[in-house]
């Protein structure tokens, strides 16, 4: 079995010093630390409730950035044997997926211009007056 968690998997990231846990959608991990767009599994139910009820978004994931040093675990969010994944539940509570209610994949930033180049008033040197 390959185990891979590509950006957007949901999962369970597991954090020392404060201990927290947090879950939500994946969206970078690498040597510096780990970026997820989620929130403190903490608050998963009223979360669950409120987007079961189509309810104002009150609550609402957050794009979250954790550095290496305070990582402990990270799982991938999954249904294993009776035990029911969080974003599964989600699914069969709501009849949407956790990546449309957290608008995965996330909207690209928006493109700045760069600025214009000046133009010199020099005068070049094939058109100088006489």
């Amino acid at each position: 079995m390959k185990f891979t968690l590509a950006a957007g998997s949901p999962v369970v990231v597991y954090l020392h010093e404060p201990r927290e846990k947090m879950w939500g959608l994946l969206v970078q991990l690498n040597a510096a630390g780990v970026v997820l767009r989620g929130f403190d599994l903490r608050m998963y139910e009223d979360w669950l409730r409120q987007e079961r009820r189509r309810e104002e978004a009150l609550i609402g994931p957050m794009t979250l950035f954790f550095p290496a040093s305070r990582l402990e675990r990270l799982e991938r969010d999954e249904t294993v044997g009776p035990v029911t994944g969080y974003s599964d539940r989600f699914f069969a509570e709501t009849g949407r997926s956790v990546r449309q209610a957290m608008g995965w994949p996330p909207a690209p930033a928006p493109r700045q211009r760069a600025p214009k180049p000046r133009r010199s008033r020099a005068q070049p040197a094939s058109k100088k007056r006489e």
